[in-house]
């Protein structure tokens, strides 16, 4: 995956402090204010002989262990014309390397029970895994083998194999996906030809296909060297035993050769750029405006950080009031400052609505900028900006990994593991001062590039006196047949000798899974507050589920329940929006209002010691909406907005229309979720008064997860519960219409699409069903993640895919069995028949082996399933939704260990039978209907049917 540096900008009023040795660490402590809690960042810190810089974190809440490696090189350490390449190399280091066997990175990992990943941006690029302890000394092999020893297991095939997936990659994110270009055209126009911030980190096809076996070993030869990374180690260790196991593992490793600190490179325009896109995927005219300015070494960026947020960061920016509120231009727009290791920016971003003169959004912006240069900027607002980071500096300290994966970067872009502390102290000390300088030096009548992406044949939105933009388009030609590629032979090297046993080391003993203990209250109304205790961190995350969602709209409603969820965070009959903003940041908290199929749910994140009042304010939210008609019609253009925006999508149009085969047009769950532009359009505020008069009737269930006592939290929240008043209405049933297109193929034209999007399946049980947990282990070795079949088959054998996957959601209803991926083009028939072979064939392949495998990856995953809030919350959430017990994970592993071989495979024949699948194919019909009828008529399906974009049939 392409990561995007998050920068710990988090100074909230707490006092923070940091300790450490033998690497810089701020040591500075940020003034607080009397009732802030204390928060530190304790760590281990050396250095080896060879120059790898080590970070380590006790942290035994959680039998895991997270490991980070940043390499201080990312895409501005490239060559123009090898663009994407530091992107390129990080998919290639997840291959093989000397002492590990070919697959094992990508696929064995998950069976150990961890999670891995990778990624790459501007100034460097991370390799993280998180694992159960027993599998620690593993990870420390893999890690060390791949930034030592992995350059001579390069192959010419392996090197075509992952360009293919690369190539997969920019296709999915880029070339088929709206505004893909927008990064692209900005560089491009931004930065100098030559500077390292003028292409993007994904690259380009073509420098992609000419890269060589010569240019891997540079790269890595040029970067990859111990002396220009940094180790991070959080979780389950002892910090004495695992710094003997990091000298053992890295020690050997030859140090690299020296590399200066990178110079920052700004850049100055002499004059604005006007340019204007024509985007085959985008349904409505976006308008960026792109100012350079500073680069992270520089203290202004705390203040142009501010400023991201007064401008268009709430409902009272002036961003928000002259383009949204005033103009009704867009249902959003937003601010913000991005700082790069060598140069930043400062962007102002709208999406109007459909049909919207960019023209008409450039001058609201400035009618925003005239608001903000005659007002004062509001004491309180910058409080809140100030407040809310304590909340998400905790949020991101939250997990093992997330302290891995935070102190390793920072220790690399910054030199001090701690940085969060120095970033944290730099926002807390912006003034209202401060903020009006880096406005009047970066933004005031400055030059900037302006960008204007507009639907195909719709030029004339774009802002007067663009000029066309220019990117290299692959094209999409009829007639080619799939190339498949693979990893070919095992390279021929002589191994590196070296006096460290390289062998794969043994598990160490297996961590025992215990799920945290659950406590339940019974409050007023039939209530059951379920909690969870942890005292890890001082946040607490609340939810109220009030059941409804789709299930209790008519058709002709459909888009009712999210139209209501979008007015409640819209403020309440005694605060208008910027006033709720203001009073829930000013806690450091959030608060959400969503609606989804078969519920209505408010959640918060609040610090422990704002939790009362945290609450109060959700009780505003759901008992006293803002009824008003200005609210209402914002959100309902908003809405309108949105379902326009999606027609452009087509893993969204895939997965609507789908959904509409298996369930029809008069069931929930075959309706889109946010209705449609008809059923939208009539909805009246009379509607969402009386599905808000069906929310409080509901019978609602409470979660909360955190630094609170059962105590504590019964007495907060009794008030709440007391305030709702539940019916003995109960839920229309729904019954499951007969599945007329089951065993056929249907396709969807995306015009110039450069990949297919497929999604393929068909119903199952609902999880009362007591072979539906069975369904799910059955399915894991198949489509669970990298590891699974569909992964191994489509993407790493024949590079047809960036990623592919299936899943069987749990619910109280039947659901389908799906299969998902994004193919490329001229791949879209050579996929679909294998993945009909590979359904085929599937039970065949569930051995006693791949059945161990497959229990021993799903019972030591478990030990990662507890750890965050949010993992707690989704806990206690799949308990009250589906009565499930409060031991139900161990009581499911327990039914997992007792299936055997003959079990699974009675499983997979009786459950993923591919004659009942429908076929899903969204892509390019001039040159994809034809392979895809191929496949169809070869699989006995009869002729392809042919839907439009809406799911409807196409004459």
């Amino acid at each position: 995956m392409t990561l995007r540096t998050l920068l710990i900008s988090s100074a909230a009023a707490a006092l923070l402090s940091a300790c450490g040795n033998e690497m810089p660490s701020s040591g500075a402590s940020v003034p607080t204010a009397s009732e802030a809690s204390v928060f530190t960042l304790d760590y281990e810190a050396f250095t080896l002989d060879n120059g790898l810089q080590v970070i380590l974190q006790r942290d035994a809440s959680d039998p895991i262990v997270a490991v980070s490696t940043v390499i201080h090189a990312g895409s501005s350490r490239e060559k123009p014309g090898r663009t994407g390449f530091a992107h390129f190399f990080e998919h290639m280091a997840f291959n093989d390397s000397e002492n590990v066997p070919r697959g094992w990175n990508r696929g064995q990992i998950p069976k150990w029970g961890g999670q891995r990943n990778g990624g790459t941006w501007n100034d460097g690029t991370i390799y993280y895994e998180v694992v159960p302890k027993d599998a620690f000394d593993k990870i420390l092999w893999i890690d060390s083998d791949r930034l030592g020893y992995m350059i001579n297991t390069v192959t010419t095939d392996a090197l075509e194999r992952e360009k293919q997936v690369v190539k997969n990659e920019k296709r999915q994110r880029v070339d088929n996906a709206a505004y893909g270009y927008t990064n692209e055209v900005i560089r491009t126009a931004l930065y100098p030809s030559d500077h390292p911030y003028n292409w993007t980190t994904i690259g380009s096809l073509p420098d992609l296909q000419a890269a060589t076996l010569g240019d891997v070993r540079e790269f890595y030869d040029d970067w990859y060297g111990p002396n220009n990374a940094t180790l991070s180690i959080v979780g389950d260790i002892n910090i004495d035993e695992t710094k003997k196991k990091v000298e053992l593992w890295f020690g050997e490793i030859p140090r690299g050769r020296d590399i200066p600190v990178p110079v920052p490179q700004a850049v100055t325009l002499d004059a604005s750029k006007n340019l204007f896109f024509e985007d085959n995927f985008a349904k409505l005219p976006e308008l960026r405006l792109t100012f350079p300015t500073v680069d992270s070494a520089d203290t202004d960026k705390y203040a142009l950080s501010v400023l991201g947020e007064l401008l268009g960061g709430s409902k009272t920016s002036p961003l928000y009031v002259e383009v949204v509120e005033t103009a009704k231009l867009a249902p959003n727009v937003s601010a913000w400052n991005n700082d790069g290791e060598l140069a930043g920016t400062f962007t102002i971003w709208a999406r109007g609505k459909p049909g919207t003169d960019l023209d008409d959004v450039m001058v609201a912006v400035d009618a925003a900028f005239a608001r903000f240069e005659a007002n004062d900027i509001d004491a309180d607002t910058l409080l809140r900006i100030k407040a809310e980071q304590e909340t998400q500096l905790y949020a991101e300290f939250s997990t093992a990994l997330g302290k891995a994966n935070a102190m390793a970067q920072n220790n690399v872009l910054h030199g001090d593991p701690a940085y969060a502390i120095q970033s944290a102290a730099g926002i807390n000390a912006v003034t209202a001062e401060d903020v009006r300088d880096a406005y009047n030096r970066y933004v005031k009548d400055k030059p900037r590039i302006i960008t204007s992406f507009v639907p195909t044949g719709q030029a004339d939105l774009a802002v007067d006196g663009a000029e066309r933009a220019t990117v290299w388009i692959e094209e999409v030609v009829a007639g080619v047949t799939s190339e498949e590629v693979s990893a070919g032979d095992i390279a021929d090297y002589e191994k590196t000798q070296t006096a460290h046993d390289r062998s794969e080391p043994p598990f160490s003993a297996l961590p025992l899974l215990e799920m945290p203990d659950i406590w339940t209250r019974d409050l007023a109304n039939g209530v059951t507050l379920r909690g969870i205790e942890t005292t890890e961190i001082p946040l607490v995350q609340f939810e109220v589920v009030l059941p409804g969602g789709r299930w209790m709209e008519t058709p002709e409603q459909n888009g009712r329940l999210d139209l209501l969820s979008d007015l409640m965070n819209q403020g309440t009959a005694t605060k208008t929006p910027g006033e709720w903003e203001q009073a829930v940041g000013l806690l450091g908290s959030g608060i959400s209002v969503s609606a989804g199929a078969e519920s209505l749910t408010i959640r918060a994140t609040s610090l422990a010691r704002n939790f009362e009042a945290t609450l109060a304010l959700i009780e505003e939210v759901l008992t006293s909406p803002r009824w008003q008609d200005s609210a209402f019609e914002r959100v309902k253009s908003a809405q309108l907005t949105s379902i326009k925006g999606r027609e452009g999508d087509a893993r969204s149009i895939a997965a609507l229309a789908y959904d509409r085969l298996i369930y029809g047009d008069t069931h929930p769950l075959g309706r889109p979720s946010g209705g449609n532009a008809q059923s939208v359009a009539t909805l009246t505020m009379d509607d969402l008064k009386r599905a808000h008069a069906d929310v409080l009737n509901a019978s609602a269930r409470f979660h909360i997860a955190g630094d609170i006592d059962p105590d504590t939290a019964e007495a907060a929240v009794s008030g709440l519960a007391a305030a709702l008043s539940p019916s003995a209405s109960d839920r229309p049933d729904y019954t499951v219409p007969a599945q007329d297109y089951a065993g056929r193929v249907v396709f969807i034209d995306v015009p110039g699409a450069k990949q297919s999007v497929l999604r393929i399946g068909a119903l199952v049980p609902d999880s009362s069903h007591p072979d539906f947990k069975k369904i799910q282990f059955t399915n894991e070795k198949l489509g669970g993640g990298i590891a699974g079949d569909l992964a191994q088959i489509l993407r790493i054998e024949k590079g047809y895919t960036y990623g592919a996957g299936s899943f069987v959601p749990r619910n109280s209803v039947e659901r389908p069995f799906t299969i998902s991926t994004s193919v490329r083009s001229n791949a879209t028939q050579g996929s679909l028949e294998t993945i009909r072979e590979m359904v085929r064939n599937y039970p065949e392949t569930l051995d006693a082996a791949a059945v161990e495998t497959t229990q021993q990856k799903i019972i030591k995953a478990s030990a990662l399933s507890f750890e965050s809030l949010g993992a707690k919350l989704g806990t206690l959430s799949e308990i009250s939704r589906l009565g499930l017990s409060d031991r139900y994970v161990e009581e499911e592993q327990a039914q997992l260990v007792e299936m055997t071989a003959d079990e699974f495979q009675r499983i997979a024949r009786d459950y993923l039978n591919e004659d009942a699948f429908v076929y899903v194919v969204v892509g390019d019909k001039a040159t994809q209907f034809g392979p895809t009828q191929a496949f169809a008529t070869e699989s006995g399906k009869g002729d392809v049917i042919e839907l439009d974009i809406f799911g409807s049939s196409v004459e």
